[in-house]
């Protein structure tokens, strides 16, 4: 492993030879099979349905992963899955979820689906991979994932075998008894045949695949992104990409020695691929506390004595939960612990020193996206952190700032502190095929290689990466991608309202909440009470409904007509920031918010008396936007 401690290091390790000469595993599979090999006793993957930290648990050495995925392989390949067929599941965190997406990237494509989508989306997914096998969970208590897939099958016409998972073997009495006899009853009337997916795994051989796995590079994963209006575009995994991530893990952060405590989502690419790929890679051992992750009851409140009760030395999260974390005692020994690694959303200064001061561990902070198989930037584990960038582009990941037209043209290439859009190029962006649907493409890469990822920022003179803003208007909270669109089309459909725009409004721990603005026609006469109700039986999931609405005489508009969301930003964060201020009696209020070239929309404060100075910090520290005093340069 060579130490990530500057962009000098990053360098050397790049300048050891090209990428494609790296004597790497060219499929995952066999990444797996060789750290079998070298580590097979080892810990590999621990799953509890419980957040207690001395409930029962179940650890699969290497050896068994590489079995049990082998066994799903045959499996889906004895289901017709072939090469270019797709296995999809629709599964909150355990092990057999990590077995199916090993094996359902071996025999064909897997494709991950949150499980939080409503049923019309979780169908529209399915036909859009046109899946043949469904992967889910077994009717259970507190979850209602087996009756979203029973009802998304029936519109799902090329799924023909469901498989089941019971999470009631994870329990031990007397909770295991009671559940048979609570299990809520699901209606299937969809077409697929739907079996037991341990017991079919049972019956194939885990000794060795069944048939030959496909030479050379190709697409193993489909990834949903964001998913709050229509069917969420689903971006394009190759197996190089995938072995690109887990070998940055490897070679620059984990050993067979580390242990990782992962409460994040496996549909999701964090989870998938700088964890769980770098664990594969490495031989560390990764923890899955609970089904629902960070979301799992008593999980916030059992953190810290779960890492004292798997040792852990890497803590993998998101601003949110962090500040959940922070809001709890640390009432375990969590002396183990090496570093915190933090993505998906900005982390706020405020937040990065609270979590330093309670743990005495410093938090690394990333960056990542589906479309790039995920990684592309991070904090050095061992360097210099700059507080509030997302570090240095990883080795072999090529980050440029450019000013681009519609069509991927380039018209102009940003100087250091230059803010333009970060468009990347690495081994685990697929250069023109990105999303399974050919006319998202369009205009997608810069100079025909570089992606272009709609989010804006610059690159410092010491090469660090910071994100300023978004070119595209997506709502990140807590790392969860909302469409503004579907909160605008909600509201457009009510009589009173003539135009609508949301944004997102800055939030201490979500990073991000929902607002909207709305124009009324001429004469409309309508509360923001009665709007807020009309919008929240008319937005299918419940993260995009509006924690703030707002009517306003006329939406600012562009020469065009179009509505100019900077300015409603600027609104936003002077009232959430200003509101901040007062409930903690701060003689301070936003003046203006400005464009500021190197940081983005950024506050200007003024005073009207004595500033308590780290108050102040404390205050505005909890939020990701930037601010400065009236008279500063």
């Amino acid at each position: 492993m060579t130490a990530f401690t500057s962009m000098e290091a990053r360098n050397t390790v790049e300048a050891e030879m090209p990428w494609p000469a790296r004597p790497l595993p060219p499929t995952v599979y066999q990444a797996l099979a060789a750290v079998s090999d070298a580590h097979g006793t080892r810990p590999a993957i621990s799953f509890q349905i419980l957040s207690d930290p001395k409930s029962k648990a179940e650890t699969l050495s290497w050896a068994q992963v590489h079995a049990r995925a082998t066994q799903a392989a045959n499996l889906f390949r004895s289901l017709g899955i072939e090469e270019g067929d797709v296995v999809a599941f629709l599964m909150p965190n355990c092990n057999e979820t990590a077995v199916v997406l090993l094996g359902g990237m071996t025999a064909g494509i897997v494709n991950p689906i949150n499980p939080l989508l409503d049923v019309e989306q979780i169908a529209g997914i399915l036909n859009e991979t046109k899946a043949k096998v469904l992967v889910t969970l077994k009717s259970f208590p507190k979850t209602d994932v087996a009756q979203k897939a029973a009802e998304a099958v029936r519109f799902a016409p090329s799924v023909k075998t469901v498989l089941e998972v019971d999470l009631l073997r994870y329990l031990a009495p007397p909770k295991s008894w009671i559940v048979p006899l609570v299990r809520p009853k699901v209606t299937v009337q969809h077409h697929a045949k739907v079996l037991d997916l341990n017991a079919e795994l049972d019956r194939q051989p885990g000794d060795a695949l069944s048939f030959a796995e496909p030479e050379g590079d190709r697409v193993a994963a489909f990834f949903h992104t964001g998913g709050t209006t229509g069917t969420p575009k689903v971006a394009q995994h190759k197996q190089s990409g995938m072995i690109y991530n887990g070998w940055l893990g490897q070679r620059l952060i984990f050993t067979e020695e580390d242990v990782l405590i992962c409460p994040l989502p496996m549909f999701h690419v964090f989870a998938c691929y700088p964890i769980l790929m770098s664990a594969i890679q490495a031989g560390a051992h990764v923890v899955f506390p609970t089904p629902a992750g960070y979301r799992g009851e008593g999980v916030f409140d059992n953190f810290w004595k779960l890492i004292e009760r798997w040792g852990v030395t890497f803590l993998i999260t998101v601003p949110t939960a962090l500040s959940a974390l922070m809001q709890r005692p640390v009432n375990a020994d969590v002396s183990t612990l090496k570093v915190g690694i933090s993505g998906s959303a900005p982390l706020p200064v405020e937040l990065y020193n609270r979590f330093q001061d309670a743990t005495g561990v410093q938090l690394t902070e990333g960056y990542g996206l589906t479309e790039a198989t995920c990684l592309v930037s991070c904090n050095p584990i061992e360097g210099v952190k700059k507080v509030g960038s997302v570090g240095i582009p990883l080795p072999y990941t090529d980050v440029r700032i450019l000013h681009c037209e519609d069509d991927g043209s380039v018209n102009h290439e940003c100087q250091p502190d230059e803010v333009g859009e970060i468009c990347i190029a690495n081994p685990g962006v697929y250069e023109g095929s990105t999303y399974t649907e050919e006319g998202k493409n369009l205009g997608l890469f810069a100079d025909r290689i570089y992606l272009r990822t709609g989010d804006l920022g610059r690159l410092d003179e010491d090469g660090y990466l910071w994100i300023t803003g978004r070119k595209k208007d997506l709502i990140i909270r807590g790392g969860h991608n909302i469409d503004p669109a579907e909160i605008e089309e909600a509201l457009m459909g009510h009589e009173a309202v003539a135009m609508v725009a949301a944004i997102g409004q800055p939030d201490e721990k979500a990073g991000e909440l929902p607002c909207v603005y709305v124009e009324l026609v001429e004469g409309g006469d309508v509360s923001q009470r009665d709007l807020m109700e009309f919008a929240s039986t008319r937005i299918h999931e419940r993260a995009a409904i509006p924690k703030h609405l707002e009517i306003i005489d006329v939406l600012p508009k562009t020469a065009v007509g179009k509505v100019f969301k900077p300015d409603l930003r600027r609104l936003a964060i002077a009232r959430v920031y200003n509101d901040a201020l007062s409930r903690a009696g701060l003689p301070v209020t936003v003046t203006e918010v400005v464009e500021d070239k190197k940081l983005g929309l950024t506050a200007v404060l003024a005073s009207s008396g004595d500033v308590d100075e780290d108050a102040l910090a404390h205050t505005l520290g909890t939020y990701t936007r930037p601010w400065r005093w009236q008279d500063a340069d």
